[in-house]
């Protein structure tokens, strides 16, 4: 009797070994169809790129180019002034993003570690506002950006998204689990004054979440189509996403053009990505801290 039993708890063992086998490969099959069919659009972009206009609309298609050409990147810098739009992005994103951290770092610090009248209500407060639609403020916004004569400027799309409720919420959830309030006191009994406990230490400690801000940050003023489309007016003026959407013609669409400046614009995203995929990959988490 005592060998039937261990043979069958053998046997169910290996029923359960092989079947986890069998779920871990097919969850992996799963994964690597769904990766391959998220890249065929991106290595197909990259490939036209470097086409002829009559290469991209063969048929059968070819995934690589037959006779490759740099004519399309060429042309995109002489015919229009993407290198323009390319400082435009860069100075727009970098600026919204360093204020972005820095005011949601400072206001989330404040809810996390600072006992103040209504801090409960305005923190739902914050949290509610998440689930309006930007285009449900699009217009009143728009109203007070005319009136106060920021109409085709930078200024328009920077300062009303200085600090922005997820960041807030993003920065207050991981400092209070991570900034101790015993090493504030400390440090308080050190002499140490309120500014110097958040530069000196929340700011540190705080640095994971400052990463994933930060890239979600300059994710979003990257490819922020809609409210540039409105402000701007200047063709000077335009980020990556407006300058892009221009070149669309009524008549003549340069598709390899377009292809090279679609690539262009994702790459730095893809270099950001790949160097702080760490931080990233903690952002999505950080909200799971209990608070």
């Amino acid at each position: 009797m005592h060998t039937t039993m261990e043979s069958r708890t053998t046997h169910q063992s290996m029923r359960k070994l092989l079947l986890g086998g069998v779920s871990a490969i097919g969850l992996h099959v799963i994964l690597i169809i769904g990766s391959i069919a998220m890249l065929i659009p991106f290595v197909w972009t990259i490939s036209s790129s470097f086409k002829q206009i009559t290469d991209i609309f063969n048929f059968p298609p070819s995934l690589w180019p037959i006779a490759p050409t740099l004519s399309n990147y060429a042309d995109l810098f002489t015919q229009v002034p993407f290198a323009r739009w390319y400082v435009n992005s860069i100075v727009v994103a970098t600026i919204s993003t360093a204020l972005a951290v820095f005011f949601s770092a400072l206001a989330g610090f404040g809810f996390a570690k600072y006992d103040f009248p209504l801090r409960s209500l305005l923190f739902k407060i914050l949290i509610g506002t998440l689930i309006i639609p930007f285009q449900l403020v699009l217009i009143p916004l728009f109203i007070i950006m005319s009136k106060i004569g920021w109409m085709d400027s930078y200024a328009a799309l920077i300062v009303p998204f200085m600090a922005p409720a997820f960041g807030i919420f993003l920065m207050r959830q991981f400092m209070v689990g991570s900034v101790p309030t015993e090493l504030l006191d400390a440090a308080r009994i050190d002499g140490s004054s309120e500014g110097g406990l958040f530069f000196r230490i929340a700011v540190p400690l705080a640095r994971p979440a400052i990463g994933a801000l930060s890239i979600f940050s300059f994710l979003g003023s990257w490819n922020s189509f809609l409210w540039p489309l409105i402000i701007l007016r200047s063709s000077s003026k335009f980020t990556l996403p407006i300058g892009l959407a221009n070149m669309l013609g009524l008549y003549n669409q340069q598709y390899g053009m377009i292809m090279a400046g679609a690539f262009l614009v994702a790459l730095p995203m893809i270099i950001l990505f790949v160097l702080m995929q760490r931080q990233f990959i903690a952002g999505l988490t950080i909200g799971a801290v209990k608070g």
